[in-house]
């Protein structure tokens, strides 16, 4: 296969950018899509070029940091793929082929195809965890979880934090990244302690973060490579007016013994 690349080059968040064309020769169609990537770095080093930089680790589809956008798609058009898991034999022979980063003010561009996804790591240390000292592990069903609970909470924890549903979302909101991994833990025994704590803590940082609101189109889910639900959202939002309205209750109740 013969492809045509586009691809977004950017020195720093403070410098423009724009889009570079670059001929990919020979390409496997059992190669992933980052192979394909690096066989053509391998070609601008051997010639002299910069070549240009992504985001990569696992390439398994359980990090999410092969975050790019191809053809205007988060993760490109296979439902349920991240872009390490993205193989040529899905394009054509010939085809022309536009890779850019995610695009949002949330996620400042660190150089080319890099984003800066530190504010999914301030979410995360605003309440994505248990706090409360258990002691030594307990024995495995000494808690006992349901099947429809404990299948809701695997469902939830599936989220690898890679930030489509960001780079997807018109408002570039959040909401279907925080609603995963706070419905995670919320749906647990072990996250019952500090449930009204964490929903408002780590919505408040989305907010102060600087991520959009959710209009409820869908098009977070349809993105997501984990395939996560917009349900989780919804349970989001109910904890979150739970917790409100039992702060605000505290708070009357404080006030009317004072």
């Amino acid at each position: 296969m013969n492809l045509t690349l586009k691809i977004w080059r950017q020195k720093n968040a403070a410098s423009p950018g724009c889009l570079e064309t670059h001929e990919a020769r020979d390409v496997s169609p059992d190669m992933s899509f980052l192979e394909m990537l690096d066989m053509v770095n391998e070609r601008l080093v051997a010639g002299g070029q910069e070549p240009f930089v992504f985001d990569s680790d696992c390439r398994e589809g359980i990090c999410g940091t092969c975050s790019l956008v191809i053809n205007g798609v988060p993760h490109g058009s296979r439902k349920g793929t991240t872009v390490c898991q993205l193989h040529m034999r899905h394009f054509q022979d010939g085809q022309t082929i536009t890779v850019e980063p995610w695009r949002a003010r949330a996620f400042p561009i660190v150089k080319d195809l890099i984003v800066d996804r530190a504010a999914f790591d301030r979410i995360m240390l605003a309440g994505g965890f248990i706090s409360v000292n258990t002691g030594n592990a307990p024995e495995a069903n000494a808690l006992p979880v349901s099947k429809e609970i404990a299948d809701l909470a695997m469902d939830a924890a599936a989220c690898i934090g890679c930030g489509a549903c960001v780079a997807v979302c018109k408002n570039a909101s959040a909401m279907l990244f925080v609603a995963a991994k706070v419905s995670h833990l919320n749906y647990l025994p072990q996250g019952q302690a500090e449930k009204d704590r964490r929903v408002k803590n780590m919505v408040l940082q989305m907010d102060q973060e600087g991520f959009g609101n959710c209009t409820v189109t869908g098009s977070c889910e349809a993105v997501c490579p984990k395939e996560i639900s917009l349900d989780f959202i919804a349970k989001m939002n109910r904890d979150y007016a739970v917790a409100v309205v039992k702060g605000e209750l505290k708070k009357s109740a404080a006030g009317g013994t004072g």
